[in-house]
């Protein structure tokens, strides 16, 4: 069969949907890419990544020349303080090897990228009009016809259908509208509320912000709570404020008004009192907006079985708090084994796809358990931990890779 005779619906255009796009036109391979926004710009796109493994999936897709032109490999570097603000590493003033790379090569890095800037890379990539915005699904409605086939109608609501698709692969993040046709597990409360606060134009705005941050980020673990503070490309900072909280409502019981003018204030005597002065400015100084997020994960080492065209990728398969920096990467990488399989299957027609489908999973499953478990040791053991500060100088000391709490 040609590959005409498979149709394939990709739901999503985050990283992974569009890396995923990406590769499969590399190879003529033909699919409907369906976004929920009615433009790219119609929402945050959030703050910068720090990309290390899903490298290769860019390398596989002809992009990692112009990423490398895009990252910003200086800010490959970690500033570590302890609570009362003692500086413990400064990797921008070469006590590590962090922020020496700048320029590449970039496969033994982890250069930063703002997601936006990585969106309008994968996007420009693209064929024009690759990506039909305004479709945001409600569900996946299987089908089979008298011969066992079963086929897939998206439907986007209002009496808008699209299909039958031999294929369906959710990219459409945690809340995943695809996700059910395969299971009932749904992403879960992981014990922490990021309070998330802006500076903006830091460098005329807020300076004293933008020299202690340096050109990377600054982070503060401690005993359920924790400071990570985060420079962008676009002159602005992102601090991080977490508390670890096993209420979900924490945010609505702690009698802090988020609302009003002194929220950052109630937040510092709330929550971090005792801490140094120059921690507590971090998230004093941050006063352009705040967001509140509680953090949501599914479980480690989920699964599900094996279920005809539909398959995951991204955080609809398997998403975890940021506090390892393997979310964007995890969908990169998995979007180009998916596009692996596609091809490989393509050319044997729908029942070839189905049966690569197969072989993609496992490998995902696999790998990503050990990135969901990382992730979660991480965030217990060290992030949230009173002695974090000594097992993350531990960690790099012995060769292994620095966390990350990247958005």
């Amino acid at each position: 069969m040609s590959q005409l005779s498979v149709k394939i619906a990709i739901i999503g255009s985050g990283p992974g949907g569009l890396t995923l796009a990406r590769l499969l036109q590399k190879e003529d391979v033909p699919f409907t890419l369906y976004e929920r926004d009615s433009s790219p710009d119609e929402r945050n796109q959030g703050g910068s990544l720090d990309i290390h493994s899903g490298q290769v999936a860019l390398r596989a897709a002809g992009l990692i020349e112009e990423f490398t032109k895009l990252a910003r490999f200086e800010a490959d570097c970690t500033k570590l303080v302890a609570p009362d603000g003692t500086v413990l590493l400064n990797e921008a003033e070469g006590s590590k090897g962090g922020g020496g790379n700048e320029g590449g090569p970039p496969e033994r890095s982890r250069p930063e990228i703002d997601r936006v800037v990585l969106r309008d890379m994968l996007l420009s990539s693209l064929d024009p009009g690759t990506v039909q915005y305004g479709y945001k699904l409600r569900g996946v409605e299987p089908c089979t016809d008298s011969s066992g086939k079963e086929t897939y109608t998206l439907d986007f609501g209002r009496d808008v259908k699209e299909g039958p698709f031999d294929v369906v692969i959710g990219a459409d993040g945690a809340s995943s509208r695809v996700r059910p046709i395969l299971t009932d597990a749904k992403p879960f409360y992981s014990g922490i509320t990021a309070v998330e606060l802006w500076a903006l134009e830091v460098e005329k705005r807020h300076p004293w912000l933008a020299s202690y941050v340096g050109a990377g980020n600054c982070w503060m673990f401690d005993q359920d709570r924790a400071v990570f503070a985060q420079r962008n490309g676009n002159e602005s900072i992102r601090v991080y404020a977490c508390v670890k909280r096993a209420d979900e409502d924490w945010s609505e019981a702690c009698g802090i008004d988020w609302l009003g003018s002194s929220t950052r204030q109630q937040l510092v005597d709330k929550e971090f009192a005792d801490c140094g002065e120059d921690v507590k400015k971090m998230i004093m100084d941050a006063d352009d907006r705040l967001v509140l997020r509680r953090l949501e994960m599914l479980p480690v080492g989920m699964t599900w079985p094996r279920h005809g065209g539909v398959t995951l990728l991204g955080d609809a398969a398997h998403v975890m708090t940021p506090f390892a920096g393997e979310g964007v990467n995890a969908a990169m990488q998995d979007a180009h084994e998916l596009s692996e399989a596609i091809v490989s299957g393509v050319g044997k027609g729908v029942e070839g796809v189905v049966e690569e489908l197969g072989v993609y999973e496992r490998r995902m499953f696999e790998r990503t358990r050990g990135l969901a478990q990382t992730t979660w040791d991480q965030m217990q053991g060290m992030c949230f931990s009173k002695d974090g500060a000594d097992k993350f100088l531990e960690l790099i000391s012995s060769g292994g890779p620095p966390t990350r709490a990247d958005e």
